[in-house]
Order: structure tokens, then sequence, then C-alpha cells
């Protein structure tokens, strides 16, 4: 019973962006850490998530970087999830959405322009990706991008039943594109190496020690399919003709009613 009233006197938190408050406690001004503010926190979490990843994020890390006890940094934020829905909104703000005024029939380059967006985050910061599917992100911005999407994909002309499937279809396929290329950028230079670089030492010992497996004649013809060029002309190649396949789908649907 304890456990039960435990529960009902301390709800499950959220969202930062539900708790109508700024910063933490609403007291006097002079209360405030000098030289602090949420902009200024959530600006600093951006950069050392995106220089030493998300598993070595912690309050205390912050704290020293911004040079502050890690209390004042609970002046503003009750928790570290409050510090990375902020952050993960903050880079949200830095994809280039479509104009509302643009014209419906533009929807196919509405949807490559979000899908680039939206890959291109994914790759910039990879701590991302682990997160979108951790907090509601009900944030401005991506309440702004998520309307974008809809605007699109509701261009398309499909019926309202069909539309959530396009969108699942055309941005999940983004987010495990964006998530696996951003890792392997990451993993590349954690190893101080180009991705050209480690791609030639990852497929030289693969070829090695897989040699007698059937997966390597498959493998061999699709990579010779893919012709020459960099490791980002190919995830660039891929991901465009993959993107095309999924706006034929879209578009076999009109067509089939």
């Amino acid at each position: 019973m304890a456990k039960a009233a435990g529960r009902t006197n301390n709800p499950a938190r959220t969202s930062v962006w539900l708790q109508g408050k700024a910063p933490r406690g609403g007291g006097r001004k002079g209360d405030q850490p000098s030289g602090l503010d949420r902009d200024r926190i959530t600006e600093v979490s951006v950069r050392l998530l995106d220089a030493e990843g998300l598993a070595k994020f912690s309050m205390r890390r912050l704290a020293a970087e911004l040079n502050v006890t890690a209390m004042s940094v609970y002046w503003y934020v009750d928790t570290k999830d409050d510090l990375l829905e902020l952050a993960l909104d903050a880079v949200c703000g830095e994809m280039r959405l479509p104009g509302k005024e643009e014209p419906a029939e533009a929807w196919r380059d509405q949807l490559r322009s979000l899908a680039d967006e939206y890959r291109a985050l994914l790759i910039r910061h990879p701590w991302v990706s682990p997160l979108v599917g951790r907090f509601l992100n009900i944030g401005p911005h991506w309440l702004e991008f998520a309307l974008a999407v809809q605007r699109a994909v509701g261009h398309t002309g499909l019926p309202v039943e069909k539309r959530n499937g396009a969108i699942s279809a055309v941005f999940q396929f983004v987010y495990g594109f964006g998530t696996i290329e951003g890792h392997y950028a990451a993993r590349c230079a954690e190893a101080g190496m180009t991705q050209d670089e480690y791609y030639r030492e990852a497929t030289g010992k693969v070829q090695v020690e897989l040699a007698s497996h059937e997966i390597m004649e498959s493998a061999g013809e699709l990579m010779a399919a893919r012709g020459g060029g960099t490791v980002e002309e190919m995830w660039e190649r891929d991901f465009t003709i993959a993107l095309d396949l999924m706006i034929a789908g879209i578009e076999s649907l009109l067509v089939g009613g």
C-alpha cells in the first residue's frame, strides 16, 4: 500500500514541456546563479553530447563545463532527462523546413527536403537517435517539424487513413538509415580514421575471414553494381534510391485509389 500511495503522490514525469514552469522553484531573481540561463545550459549540453556522447553526459560533467556547482544547474531543471529533452528540441531547430506557402503539387520535393534534413540531423548528432523514442517530442521545434511532415503528406492527396502509414514508411526509414550512417561516422571518428579508410580496413578483414561464405559472392555483386566512389557517395546513392522507392510507393497508392 505504501508503494501505491507513493506512485499517486509522485506521478510519472512525462515531458519538460508539460511542467508549466521556467527556472526551478520560481524563486526571487536574485536567487538565480550568476551568468546562467536555460538557453546557455542547453547550448553547452548539446556541445558536450556532440563531443563526448550520450553515455558520458552527466549533470556533474555539465556543471564542470559551465564552471558552476551541480546544484546551480538544478535550479533550472529537475533532472538530466529534462536537459536531454531540451537539447533534443534545440538541435531539431537546425532543420530547414519547407514554407507553409509552398504549393501542394510540390509534395515530392517537400518530402525529399524533410527527409534530407532529418537524415542530416541524425548524422550530425548521433546521440539524437536513441532519444527520439524516449521522449514525447512535443517541444516547439519538434512540433514544427511534425506539422511540416503532416502538411507534405497531406499534399500528396492520400486519404487520411493512409497518411500515418506513409509518414511511417518515409520517416522511420530515414530514422534507421540516418542512425546507422551517424553511428558509422562516429565509429570512424573514434578510430581516428576517415570513412573511406575505415571501410577499406573493415571490408578487407571481412573478405579474408568470410572468404568461403556464400554471402561474399552475393555481396560482391552488390558492391560491384554500386560502382566506385567514396563511402559518402555510396551512402548518398543508396539513400536517394531508397527514398525514390518510398515516393513511388505513395504514387502507386494514389493511382490505385
